[in-house]
């Protein structure tokens, strides 16, 4: 099975262990991955920003890129949603409506992939240490993936895992909104870092890019000796 890796912004310019866990954990389940190097920006923070006519051009770009692709994986599940978000975007344009279509119809974040489309429910992972997990709000509000990561995670051999306190609360990144609301996204994010030390758990993990960034930078400006992991790290552990 031929996988084509949509690897996002964060990833690519912050997080790179997290492509590369990516990669290591698909291969090791069978499939081939291809990586379109012309790949941009989704659009996501443009269009939520109000550019809409601006974020077009890099949506289209993307389209074209994937164009070819069999199946398009993601470690975001906020990102893959925006692909989800193409065809609305474009409905009544008789060029690029048909062709958000078909982007969005191959497009999966991670672990739904793995569970769905693979149909694999144990990666075969080992991971010592106590976990818990936050469930992001584009990932299970709009993607509408919720029992994926929770499926793989208790698979995982070794792992203790402690459901998270106020799991359902957004951490306050939100893109652009942690930038414009500062004070609020604060205030929520120092919420969010308290339900996790309730757990009394070593490890915070997630898979989304953008929310781990966001909780793992206050985590750490606060001193707190908890480690922030995305989860394709975890199921690729051994």
């Amino acid at each position: 099975m031929k996988v084509t890796l949509f690897a996002t912004c964060i990833v690519d310019m912050f997080q790179s262990n997290v492509g590369k866990a990516t990669v290591e954990l698909l291969e090791k389940l069978g499939c081939e991955i291809d990586f379109p190097e012309s790949q941009v920006c989704c659009g996501q923070p443009a269009y939520n920003s109000g550019y809409v006519k601006e974020s077009k051009e890099a949506m289209k770009r993307m389209i074209d890129t994937f164009s070819d692709a069999e199946y398009i994986v993601s470690p975001s599940g906020s990102c893959a949603f925006m692909f989800h978000e193409y065809p609305h975007i474009f409905k009544g344009d008789p060029v690029w409506e048909p062709k958000a279509k078909k982007l969005a119809e191959k497009t999966y974040e991670l672990t739904q992939f793995i569970v769905d489309v693979l149909k694999v429910e144990d990666v075969g992972a080992r991971f010592e240490g106590s976990v818990t997990y936050h469930p992001s709000c584009h990932m299970t509000r709009l993607l509408g993936v919720k029992e994926a990561p929770m499926i793989l995670l208790k698979n995982v051999k070794g792992i203790k895992f402690t459901v998270l306190p106020g799991k359902e609360q957004c951490c306050g990144f939100g893109g652009t909104f942690s930038v414009k609301m500062a004070q609020i996204s604060e205030q929520m994010v120092d919420e969010k870092v308290c339900h996790v030390e309730e757990t009394e758990t070593e490890y915070l993990i997630g898979a989304d890019t953008g929310c781990l960034m966001n909780i793992g930078g206050r985590i750490e400006r606060k001193g707190k000796p908890i480690k922030v992991m995305h989860i394709a790290e975890v199921l690729n552990s051994r």
